[in-house]
């Protein structure tokens, strides 16, 4: 299971990268304004490009598109 607490510099692999970026490392949790809301989005930064992204954190589970670690 996906914590969104440990989201922070967790590494991750696209299955299938775009525009040569396969290795990802998340740079940035975006926290909401609200105290009791959950984390929504997060940044994350292609390892070679450092070319940023950002996206739903909750897209990072689907395994057919991420998987965890390099």
């Amino acid at each position: 299971m996906l914590n969104p607490k440990k989201l922070l510099h967790s590494k991750w692999t696209a299955v299938h990268p775009i525009n040569k970026e396969k290795h990802f490392i998340v740079t940035k949790v975006m926290l909401p304004e609200a105290p009791m809301v959950n984390i929504e989005y997060v940044e994350l930064e292609a390892v070679h490009s450092k070319r940023v992204q950002i996206l739903c954190w909750e897209a990072l589970k689907d395994v057919s598109v991420w998987k965890q670690g390099w």
